[in-house]
């Protein structure tokens, strides 16, 4: 075959296509199980994050294990449903379900003594999802640990919401008033006041994400109330 012909670009352009769609798939599909059990990891380094556990991704299933006693699956009451398995439940899919038809995982850890519950998040941002967790103490109420992330949000702007800058400010804040009524704490545009407990510092330029940030807090969190007021 004349290799100057147009009949041999084409073949050999449909044989290297071939070719290399067959080396991605066969390394996709034996990479997969690795792919998966660092994302298994990097969820457990992030559970353990919000109540100042930090540990490299070789040990952070020892970890796990150490400080985290119970994995539950809520009912919407409030009652724990045995049958489902918290950790892999996927929020993405279960946000998806009307209320009274959802799962809510909460992961109950032991750390010097103390109990803490923490809660997954799940909401939208300004060019896609977010997610996260929030540590409650022992009270239920006080919050002792944030992490939030982001699909696509802006650097610089809305993406600053998973820097400890930002996360931090929500240690300390509670999520109850003094009347014991559910308020979550939202990030203020302009600036929380001094000794608001129920208010931190928005993002300059990144409304649009810290409102989603607010409504994912108080949403993810208003679906625990009959389990964190009842037990």
């Amino acid at each position: 075959m004349d290799r100057n012909s147009n009949i041999y670009t084409f073949i050999f352009a449909i044989v290297m296509v071939v070719v290399v769609a067959s080396i991605l798939a066969f390394a996709a599909t034996n990479l997969k199980p690795l792919q998966k059990e660092n994302v298994r990891k990097e969820k457990m380094q992030n559970i353990l994050s919000t109540i100042g556990v930090d540990v490299g991704r070789d040990s952070a299933s020892v970890k796990f294990d150490k400080y985290i006693k119970e994995q539950l699956a809520l009912k919407p009451d409030g009652t724990v449903d045995d049958a489902i398995d918290a950790f892999t439940m996927d929020l993405h899919k279960e946000v998806k379900k009307e209320p009274n038809n959802q799962h809510y995982p909460v992961y109950v850890a032991k750390k010097d003594g103390k109990s803490f519950y923490i809660i997954p998040l799940y909401g939208s941002g300004l060019w896609g999802p977010l997610w996260g967790y929030i540590a409650l103490d022992d009270d239920k109420n006080t919050i002792i640990g944030a992490s939030y992330d982001h699909a696509g949000e802006t650097p610089g702007l809305g993406a600053e919401i998973n820097q400890s800058w930002f996360e931090d400010q929500y240690i300390g804040k509670t999520i109850f008033d003094d009347n014991n009524n559910f308020v979550s704490v939202k990030a203020i545009k302009g600036g929380a006041k001094i000794g608001d407990m129920h208010g931190v510092d928005a993002i300059s330029g990144g409304t649009i994400t810290a409102d989603g940030v607010n409504a994912m807090l108080e949403e993810r969190l208003k679906n625990y109330l009959p389990y964190l007021k009842n037990n």
